[in-house]
């Protein structure tokens, strides 16, 4: 049987470089916080709302 910790999904100020919502994203998910910000510039290639999106999250997640 496997077991994990869930954590609460917040913006670490350790590993931000903007504004830690793809770091805070990465430790939630159990994820490398370069392999989230990977994605994400990659996602802006496509049509879409992601940067609202980041600029949501910002304001939605808390500070650690």
């Amino acid at each position: 049987m496997t077991t994990y910790q869930k954590t609460s999904l917040q913006r670490p100020h350790d590993q931000a470089m903007i504004a830690g919502v793809c770091a805070g994203l990465a430790r939630r998910f159990g994820m490398g916080p370069n392999t989230v910000r990977a994605l994400f510039l990659l996602s802006c290639l496509l049509p879409g709302p992601q940067f609202v999106v980041y600029l949501v999250l910002w304001v939605l997640i808390p500070k650690s």
